[in-house]
């Protein structure tokens, strides 16, 4: 049995993204592709991109809990926004780009959580659809 207290205050931004990313999985031994769940925490700033591209995953279902703020989720049927205590769950296949617009009041804090944790991302152009 493994049990993981974890404060993400305390890990260290996860890349060199805009946005704050904090990889509660990684801190709890889940370090590697194809583990169970990939879990991160994002706080974006007006402007900023959760992923780094619209894109789409062939296996993985992804899931945005709003911490904070309101989440705006872009698809090519349907623009989303997601407020605060709200999630977004996608399914395999589904594109999407997950942001906060220019013009939003403040950041937003995501929960995004990913399982399995497969390195399954395509980039997806809504202009070649």
């Amino acid at each position: 049995m493994g049990y993981h207290r974890i404060n993400p205050a305390e890990l260290e931004q996860l890349d060199d993204r805009p946005a704050d990313v904090r990889s509660i999985s990684e801190a709890a031994g889940l370090t590697t592709r194809d583990d169970k769940l990939g879990l991160r925490l994002y706080e974006a700033d007006p402007g900023e991109m959760i992923p780094l591209a619209y894109h789409y995953h062939d296996e993985q279902v992804e899931a945005f809990y709003v911490l904070s703020g309101e989440l705006h989720v872009e698809t090519p049927d349907e623009d989303y926004v997601v407020p605060e205590n709200q999630a977004l769950v996608i399914d395999p296949g589904s594109p999407h780009r997950a942001f906060n617009p220019d013009e939003a009041a403040g950041p937003v804090k995501v929960l995004a959580i990913g399982a399995p944790s497969v390195d399954d991302a395509h980039v997806y152009d809504p202009d070649e659809a």
